[in-house]
């Protein structure tokens, strides 16, 4: 079975790490995997956008025009992707800034105050992780435990922020259901 998720927003909240990590963590479960960036003209402040697709067989084509699941973490992008997504995934919905939901009565909405929760944390940087953890849960896309692996790998070489990773990561799982 294949799985698609598009994580969109602008460039430095962390949308391309969103979909690397998420695609270690479905590596991590044996499955067949494409990550597939896309940046606009600038790169912080600009449109930034990922792709991430798995599968249990090879991946035929890493071009996706109607992904399962959306993260959205701001309102263009909600906006221009929200029509896209099939019915029956996930959208994710940033709602620290966007205030509109996603249109959509064919879709599991989730809406998470990440920046806030974020700031909580002490640190609004983790606000991506605290909403790919929230995506991830919902959508049961990966397990959780390999989420938290592929985040102690990815952040391997500054070890110190592993363990705010993971309390972001932690947050965002219960935070999954609380919305």
């Amino acid at each position: 079975m294949q799985s698609e998720v598009q994580f969109a927003g602008f460039g430095g909240q962390g949308i391309m790490l969103m979909g690397q990590i998420l695609a270690q963590a479905a590596m991590r479960e044996g499955y067949e995997v494409v990550w597939i960036p896309s940046y606009g003209p600038e790169m912080r402040g600009g449109t930034a956008y990922c792709t991430v697709v798995t599968g249990d067989r090879p991946i035929g084509s890493p071009i996706i025009r109607n992904p399962k699941h959306l993260v959205a973490m701001n309102r263009p992008s909600l906006e221009k992707f929200a029509p896209t997504a099939k019915a029956g995934g996930v959208i994710f919905i940033n709602k620290s800034i966007i205030s509109i939901g996603a249109g959509r009565d064919d879709v599991d909405v989730i809406s998470v105050p990440i920046i806030e929760i974020a700031k909580e944390l002490g640190n609004v940087k983790v606000a991506n992780l605290v909403a790919l953890a929230a995506f991830a849960v919902r959508s049961d896309i990966v397990r959780f435990d390999n989420l938290q692996d592929a985040v102690k790998d990815k952040f391997a070489h500054k070890e110190k922020l592993i363990p705010l990773n993971m309390q972001a990561l932690e947050v965002g799982r219960k935070a999954a259901f609380d919305s």
